[in-house]
């Protein structure tokens, strides 16, 4: 987030719910945020019993979401925590129609924990690249503990650029969606 304050509009694609935390914090950058609000998706999906019809499918709100200016940096909390490796995938190529070549994608998994919430947490940033849970759910379904080979695998279009392990057993990845390659002569 360090380069936002360059000279330059920036397009920051939120696949969570509008916070208030949020907004405040992006609010001193010259950027246009929107809001896909993935969470009620993501939630039907974790929920869905094979009752008629197909599972609710996340990736499809993204889809099926407006579109207006390329994102520069999208904001995936710990939603991949909550999605089957196809839909990661699937989640990442979606993102990728969806930006400009270079952008960065965050996202959070667990890694040390063998439990998560039943629901994505609720994450606000900080000054100083800080970043704070919200959430208050107690941990009562298996964690995912997706490994960086496996996110690797399930990003073609990203390289990761970064990885750092929090204090709170989460690990943060930022992704770097890959520069298109030129038609060859």
């Amino acid at each position: 987030m360090e380069s936002l304050a360059e000279d330059r509009r920036w397009v920051i694609l939120d696949l969570g719910m509008a916070r208030p935390q949020t907004i405040d914090f992006l609010s001193r950058f010259r950027c246009r945020v929107d809001i896909a609000d993935l969470e009620d998706a993501v939630i039907a999906s974790l929920d869905w019993q094979g009752e008629s019809g197909a599972a609710p499918d996340p990736v499809e709100s993204l889809r099926s979401m407006p579109r207006s200016e390329p994102a520069d940096v999208v904001l995936t909390w710990d939603y991949l925590n909550y999605l089957s490796r196809q839909q990661i995938t699937g989640l990442m190529t979606a993102i990728a129609t969806r930006s400009r070549p270079g952008a960065f994608v965050h996202a959070l998994t667990g890694y040390s924990r063998s439990v998560m919430s039943r629901r994505p947490g609720l994450f606000a940033p900080l000054d100083e690249g800080r970043l704070i849970e919200l959430s208050t759910g107690t941990p009562d379904r298996s964690a995912t503990r997706y490994s960086t080979e496996d996110l690797d695998r399930c990003s073609p279009d990203f390289t990761i650029e970064r990885i750092r392990l929090l204090t709170s057993g989460m690990q943060e990845y930022l992704f770097r969606l890959r520069q298109p390659v030129e038609a060859s002569r």
